[in-house]
């Protein structure tokens, strides 16, 4: 085991964060003594982490290396790879690099956490080889649901890394121009060390599928749905899905109307960037309902059932777009793992006022942005990496990619998962050491770690329950239970409690007595076994001495 982390006379990889789990992407190469830093996404927060929106990577190996962090290269601009910037960048005090799509919406984040004169971004766009240190960087544009996705081939004295970033295959991206197959094959004929690639969709036995093909599909859906109000729900951040809705709008004959500010603000950032210049111009909400039903388009934000976004609010009738039973929703977008009840409620309150929804498993209304099986072992063929790190997915995603690769002949695959410290050069690729790889959360305006006792207790409020209790001067217990399932019991067991109480401060002697942490230490545990015996729960019980 190396006794400390700086990269010697070596090639290191080590995930803070992806690595295990879908989204909070954050890679750290070392080599020769420097650390190179690839994404600083975050993720966001389920029922885990009650209160909590964000999750970030914990950022302590690194924050405590700061000196020897050459800078953050940004592969495109998914929250799940951009999304922690705002909170750490300034703090890492190294420049960000990106494309210029991604650089803009960069910039924007900072802009509005007041940090655009704290944080150096400089912006990558003519795609020409950088050095960071003992690293030599090369963007290599990949095809992906957002625009400007793009691979890094990161060169070094001990090998070049491939480091795929979020990628598919499109034979018809609609939005930019994917290296081709020519290319790729050229960059592994000139040899590639390690491949660290995309596992998010290594169980789809079959190609993601083309941009192209959704066209087709969302027009023929639009056109079956003619005299209808139409309502398309996608990712915002899906520039190309969105050049496509602006096609159909206009093959159809249909004025477009955007409900969400997260799809406002992509397309002024695409528009800003010589994307989407034809889109049609948007038509506002009260010009919508007034345009006869087979006349408007609408985009909206919520596809995964986000309860603050334009779907849900749409969903239940307090937004300025108006649905009626015949009405038609297109779910131009795929689950996310985790989002199935969220969508759930949405589409049961859509459903319930007669409104047709039709999703991806019925239409061919979305593709994925992540490689299948075959793109992955396409991929394999051109590169021709002697290694392959899979990451970007759960645990059993990174395991087949793994099962795939080394079926393709790849001689070394590395499954590592955040905290894993891997030597990849020189020798055979090995586990050198597990370093702190945690979690924290945005908990209102603070970061918190997730294993703090703030998130513990409210988790364990959340589940049972609450008691406080203050004792008056005389020591006379006033009772509040929170979150008990007492009903028309309550005042019978604050009565009960409230003896039991007294019974046992009473049984307290000597100096005992009078410790005001004895006292309220005896009123816990009491009222504690009081609750559980009238609720069946456990709650967290907090007494106070007032007067």
């Amino acid at each position: 085991m190396k006794k400390d982390f700086t990269p010697e006379d070596e090639l290191l990889f080590l995930a803070l964060g992806g690595s295990g789990e879908i989204g909070m992407n954050v890679n750290l190469y070392g080599c020769d003594g420097k650390w190179l830093m690839v994404d600083l996404g975050m993720t966001f927060s389920g029922n885990e982490y009650p209160g909590v929106d964000l999750v970030f990577a914990d950022l302590e190996f690194i924050e405590e290396r700061t000196k020897d962090l050459v800078g953050i290269v940004l592969t495109h601009g998914h929250e799940d790879h951009i999304g922690a910037v705002p909170y750490f960048a300034a703090d890492l005090g190294v420049p960000l690099f990106a494309t210029p799509f991604t650089a803009e919406l960069v910039r924007r984040k900072l802009e509005e956490a007041g940090l655009s004169k704290d944080v150096a971004l400089f912006v990558i766009d003519d795609l020409e080889p950088f050095d960071l240190g003992p690293f030599t960087i090369r963007y290599v544009p990949l095809a992906h649901s957002i625009a400007e996705g793009n691979a890094l081939l990161i060169d070094t004295p001990y090998g070049r890394i491939f480091h795929t970033g979020d990628w598919k295959l499109d034979e018809d991206p609609i939005i930019g121009e994917p290296t081709t197959e020519e290319e790729l094959t050229a960059i592994g004929d000139e040899g590639v060390l390690a491949l660290v690639c995309d596992s998010t969709n290594a169980f789809n036995p079959n190609p993601s599928g083309s941009e192209g093909a959704v066209f087709q599909g969302l027009m023929a859906e639009v056109r079956k749905h003619s005299g209808r109000r139409v309502v398309v729900t996608t990712f915002a951040s899906n520039v190309a899905r969105m050049h496509t809705l602006g096609a159909v709008a206009r093959e159809t004959g249909r004025q477009i109307c955007i409900a969400g500010r997260s799809l406002d603000r992509i397309l002024e950032v695409s528009q800003a960037n010589g994307y989407l210049e034809d889109f049609p111009e948007p038509v506002d909400f009260d010009t919508a309902m007034r345009l006869p039903r087979s006349e408007v388009l609408i985009v909206a934000t919520g596809g995964q059932g986000e309860p603050r976004a334009a779907l849900a609010r749409i969903a239940e009738g307090n937004h300025p777009i108006e649905l009626a039973s015949g009405d038609v929703i297109l779910f131009s977008s795929r689950q996310i793992p985790g989002n199935e009840i969220a969508i759930g409620k949405v589409q049961n309150q859509l459903a319930e006022r007669g409104i047709v929804m039709v999703t991806d498993r019925q239409s061919e209304i979305h593709v994925s942005g992540h490689p299948g099986r075959p793109e992955l072992e396409a991929l394999y063929s051109w590169i021709k990496p002697e290694i392959l790190v899979p990451v970007h997915g759960e645990m059993r995603h990174m395991q087949e990619q793994a099962r795939i690769g080394r079926a393709a002949g790849i001689g070394e695959a590395v499954v590592q998962k955040n905290g894993d410290m891997i030597r990849l050069a020189p020798g055979k690729p090995a586990k050198l050491a597990e370093v702190r790889a945690g979690r924290l959360l945005l908990d209102g305006d603070i970061i918190v770690p997730a294993d703090g006792e703030a998130i513990a207790m409210r988790r364990r409020i959340a589940f049972n329950g609450a008691v406080f209790v203050a004792l008056d001067r005389d020591l006379t217990p006033h009772i509040d239970p929170l979150g008990l399932p007492l009903d028309e019991d309550e005042a019978d067991f604050l009565a009960e409690t409230k003896d039991e109480i007294a019974a046992a401060i009473a049984k307290l002697k000597g100096p005992a007595r009078k410790d005001p942490a004895e006292v309220m230490e005896a009123a816990r545990l009491a009222t504690r076994r009081a609750a559980q015996r009238w609720s069946g729960k456990k709650p967290q019980v907090r007494v106070m001495m007032v007067g």
